[in-house]
């Protein structure tokens, strides 16, 4: 016999797994539906068994206190208390008093033995057996008793009333038995478990289909968003996820997808135009080298001053693409830093200590220090020093000799914003966007005239960023650009 493989844990989580998830909410909506209707049912059907039984048992103490007070103590020919042989001798007929079709009535002394039965005809119950342990908790005189017991395969209420000596005397003589089948109330029991089964089944159903299409409905933008996933792994990157406007968790998910595939697109265009503008700027160079290899390989290397044009021309072009190199693994090392050297500047004073050294390159522009005194920011003194350079050349590259360069600091809430501005060119509304990215030239022939890489802008934001602050630019044509950078408050 081969043995049988039960399936493991793992396996079933998997299958889950494997089904939808507007399946899997609507069998936990309907599972949790039935749960709780389940626990409800079960508190009612408790709640109507006891109260039936209850009710039984009340009905039954009813019936049998005035026949105990009649035959025990009203019609006594003495006095003073009964005894246990008075309790003798009306035990028959107290017995057969409280007997009917449907109780059956026993007298037991205290010692347990059966002093009297009811039962004269065949059509009246049969007694059930005293059951010990209840009987003696009956003689302790403090209650009466009533519990249900199984007898020949039918259920049965049975009442255990203590006998007294007297009225409200804690000495007690015996014990009265009343029994009654409640087969009427299992009947109804029964009716009342299979209506409430019933309903569960027809809950648990209407749940599991309302729950399927409450799902439906709410994961359709789901499905429309997983159909735009694939259509956006083709490349087609102007997909955008169009849902009726909401305000919930789908809503905002829609919201913030759109948000994430327009950043991502803009990031394949940052780098398309990264690979075009570096071809570009490479190309450029190279092309140079190329021509003047080319004019030497036809027999200049006969005229020493044409050999030494084309290679310092060379050399010159070489140096170019070394520093593009450079600044390119500068670039990485900034980005991949973690542990950059921090102090804390005041950056009035440091202003004013650089607009000094770059005096000596703003060939005749003016170079003003402007702001609030004593604000500190915390960053790389040598960072912030090749971030205002940077900018400082980037100013001087666009304004005449003529030109005015202002630095200024101020504080705003808890940042420092610095502030680079000139009255040069300016920068065309359509060039802002993309000024900060690799090789981006608005003006092409501008820098390169003067051996700029066009990565002096990107390197800028790269080293702002990784001191924790941020750069922003407005900019006129003909008019000015400001280069605004902002820091934490230190």
């Amino acid at each position: 016999m081969e043995p049988v493989m039960l399936c493991s844990p793992k396996m079933n989580s998997m299958q889950w797994k494997n089904i939808s998830i507007r399946f899997q909410l609507s069998i936990l909506y309907s599972l949790l539906l039935v749960t709780l209707l389940s626990l409800f049912s079960f508190g009612v059907f408790v709640n109507t068994k006891n109260f039936l039984i209850n009710n039984t048992a009340v009905r039954l103490k009813a019936q049998a206190k005035p026949v105990i007070q009649q035959w025990l103590y009203l019609n006594r020919e003495i006095k003073h208390e009964i005894d246990a042989g008075y309790l003798k001798e009306k035990a028959h007929l107290l017995a057969v008093d409280l007997t009917s079709r449907d109780t059956a009535a026993l007298v037991l002394d205290k010692h347990g033995s059966i002093l009297a039965t009811g039962r004269q005809l065949k059509e009246e119950p049969v007694p059930v057996p005293p059951n010990r342990s209840y009987y003696e908790k009956s003689l302790s005189g403090n209650n009466d008793v009533s519990y249900t017991e199984r007898n020949n395969g039918h259920l049965f209420l049975v009442v255990l009333i203590p006998l007294r000596k007297a009225p409200g005397s804690p000495a007690v003589l015996g014990v009265l038995q009343l029994s009654t089948s409640l087969s009427s109330i299992e009947n109804i029991l029964i009716r009342q478990k299979t209506i409430l089964i019933a309903g569960i089944i027809l809950v648990f159903i209407a749940g599991a289909l309302l729950g399927l299409w409450i799902t439906t409905t709410s994961l359709k933008e789901l499905r429309i968003m997983a159909s735009a996933c694939n259509e956006i792994s083709m490349g087609d990157f102007e997909k955008r996820i169009k849902i009726p406007k909401r305000n919930d968790e789908i809503g905002r998910l829609a919201d913030a997808f759109n948000y994430m595939i327009g950043r991502i697109k803009d990031l394949f265009d940052a780098q398309s135009r990264f690979v075009v503008n570096a071809a570009h700027e490479l190309r450029t160079p190279l092309t140079a080298i190329q021509g003047s290899l080319e004019v030497l390989m036809r027999g200049a290397q006969d005229d020493p001053q044409a050999i030494s044009r084309l290679t310092q021309g060379m050399y010159r072009e070489v140096t170019r693409l070394t520093r593009m190199c450079e600044q390119l693994l500068d670039l990485s090392r900034i980005k991949n830093s973690e542990n950059a050297r921090r102090e804390r500047i005041n950056i009035k004073k440091y202003l004013e200590d650089f607009a000094q050294y770059a005096g000596i390159i703003a060939e005749g522009r003016k170079l003003t220090v402007t702001g609030e005194p004593d604000l500190y920011i915390s960053a790389d003194p040598d960072s912030i020093k090749q971030v205002l350079f940077n900018l400082t050349d980037n100013a001087i590259q666009h304004t005449g000799r003529e030109g005015i360069i202002i630095f200024d600091c101020k504080s705003s809430g808890d940042k420092v914003k610095i502030s680079i501005s000139d009255n040069g060119s300016g920068i065309s509304s359509e060039d802002i966007p993309h000024i900060f990215e690799p090789f981006y030239r608005g003006d092409p022939s501008r820098s390169r005239r003067r051996g700029g890489t066009g990565l002096g802008l990107t390197i800028v934001k790269t080293i702002v960023e990784a001191n924790s602050g941020k750069i922003e630019v407005i900019s006129k044509p003909d008019e000015k650009t400001v280069f605004t950078i902002t820091f934490p408050l230190s």
